[in-house]
């Protein structure tokens, strides 16, 4: 943070910083361009050092040895005896490759929205729990894309996956590097990115953790599993029910041949579509925001899923390719499955939707695999912003 002088400006700040001004302003969106003195303004893409000035060392050679003007560290010095010095980040520091939990995300959130003040977050609903669904936005650009992991318990590592690529995204964007040869800044103001990274918050605590201490979620759950203590194939919610079966695309369908009846680990679609509060939350986000096209996040098996009863549009084919080239993953055109969030998103806005199975092997998939899987949907994703006319 820095405190202004009269007359300062955030074009100002964007120069002295080497940030591009677009990302200062939504960093900043409660002040003006200009700004009043003693108010503070956010610079994104920086942390502050801070050390007690023990010797004749003036601001002006720190700030020749930290590449930045004397007037940006007068503005956070007033202080001589206690230095604040700005310092770029250089690298990520999200680490998705271990147990990936709602807390190892919580934090990695708030430290994200800290250091990237213009990402934004915000409670989209709750989990059974009473965790927080959150969704954060990145970008201003008109077109609105959707991404989201974990709808999945023991697909947790999509989460993993997703978070690694923010931290990375937001990196580039501030640091103004190339990606493959492209300004991401370019991307940033045509596309408004909404990302639910854990949609299913109560089920990745219970494969990672076990059982929660409430009653009588506790009780249920170890009833559901058998009495096995190990949960690490459980797909659904801490009530047994699977999300990703239950959208009202031809979820009676699904309901009817699904073997399950009642609450299991897997594949129950409920007892009507839309009861559970995290697809509640998720259709009402959908219902509001307009997406123009949506990818969800599973595992495993390398494949796109692109269409749902011919209501896919013609654009769905073309980018489904692009990201199928981009991963080495394979397009498929029709499965027959119904009730999915992508199946409900393609029927009711006649948009392009797409489910992604990152790696193969057997859910949940070894951490070991991560760094690959990570690669091939950084391509991905890169290979979709690009999609974007």
């Amino acid at each position: 943070m820095i405190r202004a002088y009269e007359g300062d400006t955030l074009q100002m700040y964007s120069k002295w910083f080497s940030v591009p001004y677009e990302l200062v302003a939504d960093a900043n969106p409660n002040v003006s361009n200009e700004l009043h003195g003693g108010e503070i303004a956010r610079i994104p893409g920086y942390d502050v050092v801070t050390y007690h000035s023990q010797t004749a060392e003036t601001l002006a050679q720190i700030a020749r040895s930290v590449s930045l003007p004397v007037e940006a560290l007068q503005r956070m010095n007033e202080d001589r005896l206690l230095l604040r010095i700005p310092r770029r980040i250089e690298t990520p520091f999200v680490n998705g490759k271990r147990n990936y939990d709602f807390v190892a995300m919580k934090q990695d959130i708030d430290d994200l929205c800290a250091y990237y003040p213009f990402i934004k977050q915000r409670v989209i609903g709750t989990s059974v729990l009473g965790w927080p669904l959150i969704e954060l936005t990145i970008g201003c650009g008109p077109k609105k894309i959707h991404l989201n992991a974990s709808f999945h318990a023991n697909e947790w590592i999509t989460t993993a996956v997703i978070m690694t690529f923010i931290n990375e995204y937001v990196l580039r964007l501030t640091s103004g590097k190339l990606w493959c040869g492209h300004s991401l800044l370019d991307y940033y103001k045509k596309v408004t990115l909404s990302i639910v990274p854990m949609v299913n918050p109560d089920g990745v605590n219970l494969v990672l953790n076990g059982p929660p201490d409430i009653e009588p979620y506790r009780s249920e759950v170890l009833r559901l599993n058998g009495g096995n203590v190990d949960f690490s194939q459980w797909k659904a919610n801490i009530r047994g029910v699977d999300l990703n079966n239950q959208f009202p695309a031809k979820w009676e369908v699904e309901q009817a041949r699904k073997i399950p009846k009642a609450p299991a680990p897997r594949d129950f679609p409920g007892f009507a579509p839309l009861t559970e509060p995290e697809t509640k939350a998720m259709a009402a986000l959908t219902e509001e925001s307009d997406f123009a096209m949506i990818v969800a996040f599973h595992t495993q098996g390398k494949e796109i899923y692109w269409g749902y009863e011919g209501f896919e549009p013609i654009e769905s084919e073309r980018i489904v390719n692009e990201l199928a080239k981009a991963s080495g993953y394979q397009a498929v055109h029709y499965i027959d499955s119904h009730a999915g969030y992508r199946d409900w998103f393609i029927q009711t806005w006649k948009r392009p939707g797409y489910t992604v199975e990152l790696g193969e092997g057997v859910n949940p998939l070894p951490i070991e695999q991560f760094d690959s899987i990570y690669e091939e949907s950084l391509n991905m994703l890169l290979a979709l912003l690009l999609s974007i006319s």
